[in-house]
């Protein structure tokens, strides 16, 4: 018996052994894969959107909040927005109502933290403090030999897609901007709004001014677009690579499946906006107002750039912006708000089963998020009152009726914003959750984002 025993005791003492090592090489090389680059990497910015926007559109298309498949993502915090020199107080937004109308930043200072890292001053397009040019994600993945697009629901030289792809003291230089987009980076590709022939319902114009075609690069871009000559050198050969132009909605379509060209602008036959800008009672309830039916969904023009992008066996880089939540919230427009929150929550879903049925979360990172909150929406009876600051939650009325909301700004406001992340390198984030939200609970900088990325991309 004692020998049996301590044979027993010897197999168990060798299995334990065994057990730590097998534990210890699993762990390292588990941290490895977690660590190493995504093969693919999308981000996706609602801009303009805060937790009650998603909430509110939520409510509206699920009598619920809660459900929205990135809201389950395993990586789940808030997020600072302020630009240079300002900062957020938690203390202060949650004891003072109207403390986070101040410090904000907008579009192209926190596209450019976000691009590229480094915090910046209100308008700067890729630039630093010191006004001088910062290294783009886009830049990066280039580098590595992936494919790179943008994917807007405004305008392709708006401050979001700008602040990847080019570098401008000022982000209304939108002429300047779209030329350094199309004929100096080497992106992949570019969709968005900003047809220099077209109105905001998709009509044609009766007159055409030259600024009409800022949005495009100007008269002359526009006019090589439509020759298929624009472009410059993307792949460093020597030789010059065209876009190829398509504009219907037909076109953009069939971008989903089959043959893809090299390089592809889609240019939507619209002036500003998919969607927010059609003509109607602004303000009416979602949807009351007709969608046009000319123009692409952002999640037709996804699935046209996945269908690009993937293509290249190094993988690829897409940002995605639903870039009219920002302009709803500006006009305090309920209904487009939500509108266009529920098309932005599709293409996250669109995405998603991209990645499922194309790729896996194994080789490819999945972002989502805001640039900044827009509008300042609460729930009803909200505000400073003589007792304190209130934040009511909305109100809930059913599945596809509005939901009770309540605007306090037209402008930005310094908030927390939502972030969610997925897929490979995603548990990075958790490193730079070092600070706590009294309301929201722990939250990163938007600069994270690019510091993240640029950690991952040096695997």
């Amino acid at each position: 018996m004692r020998r049996k025993t301590l044979k027993n005791q010897s197999f168990l003492f060798a299995l334990a052994l065994f057990s730590c090592f097998y534990s210890f090489l699993w762990a390292k090389s588990d941290k490895s894969a977690l660590n190493r680059t995504p093969k693919n990497i999308i981000i996706m910015i609602s801009d303009g959107c805060g937790y009650n926007h998603v909430d509110a559109a939520s409510l509206y298309q699920y009598g619920q909040t809660g459900i929205q498949p990135y809201e389950r993502f395993p990586i789940k915090c808030g997020m600072t927005t302020y630009p240079a020199t300002r900062s957020y107080d938690p203390f202060k937004a949650w004891t003072d109502f109207n403390n986070v109308k101040t410090n904000w930043t907008d579009s192209a200072a926190a596209g450019t933290a976000i691009s590229c890292g480094v915090k910046t001053y209100n308008g700067a397009i890729g630039l630093g403090p010191d006004k001088k040019p910062l290294g783009h994600m886009i830049d990066h993945c280039e580098d590595l030999g992936k494919s790179t697009g943008l994917v807007t629901s405004v305008q392709i030289s708006h401050a979001t897609p700008a602040a990847f792809a080019a570098h401008s003291k000022e982000r209304k230089y939108y002429e300047k901007i779209a030329k350094q987009m199309i004929f100096e980076s080497s992106v992949d590709v570019i969709m968005g709004c900003g047809h220099p022939l077209y109105d905001e319902d998709g009509k044609k114009r009766k007159k055409v001014s030259g600024k009409d075609y800022d949005y495009i690069g100007g008269k002359s871009t526009f006019k090589a677009l439509k020759a298929g000559t624009a472009g410059g050198d993307a792949d460093s050969d020597g030789i010059n690579d065209p876009w190829k132009l398509i504009e219907t909605r037909d076109e953009f379509q069939k971008l989903s499946s089959g043959e893809t060209p090299k390089r592809l602008l889609g240019l939507v036959q619209i002036k500003e906006t998919l969607q927010q800008k059609r003509s109607g009672d602004d303000k009416a309830a979602p949807y009351i107002v007709p969608l046009i039916k000319t123009v692409p969904t952002l999640v037709e023009m996804t699935n046209g750039a996945l269908n690009i992008l993937d293509n290249d066996k190094d993988g690829f880089f897409l940002m995605i912006e639903g870039g009219a939540v920002d302009w709803a919230g500006h006009d305090n427009q309920s209904g487009r708000m939500i509108e266009e929150q529920i098309d932005f929550n599709k293409t996250v879903e669109a995405v998603i089963k991209w990645i499922e049925n194309n790729g896996s979360w194994d080789e490819t990172l999945l972002i989502v998020t805001s640039d900044h909150e827009c509008g300042y929406l609460t729930g009803p009876n909200s505000g400073q009152k003589t007792t304190g600051p209130v934040w009511n939650p909305l109100k809930n009325n059913g599945k596809n009726n509005m939901p009770g909301i309540e605007w306090h700004s037209d402008e930005h406001t310094n908030s927390l914003v939502p972030f969610y992340a997925k897929g490979q390198g995603a548990r990075l984030f958790k490193e730079f959750m070092t600070k706590h939200d009294i309301i929201k609970g722990p939250y990163i900088d938007n600069t994270d984002i690019a510091k993240v990325i640029f950690r991952l991309l040096a695997e």
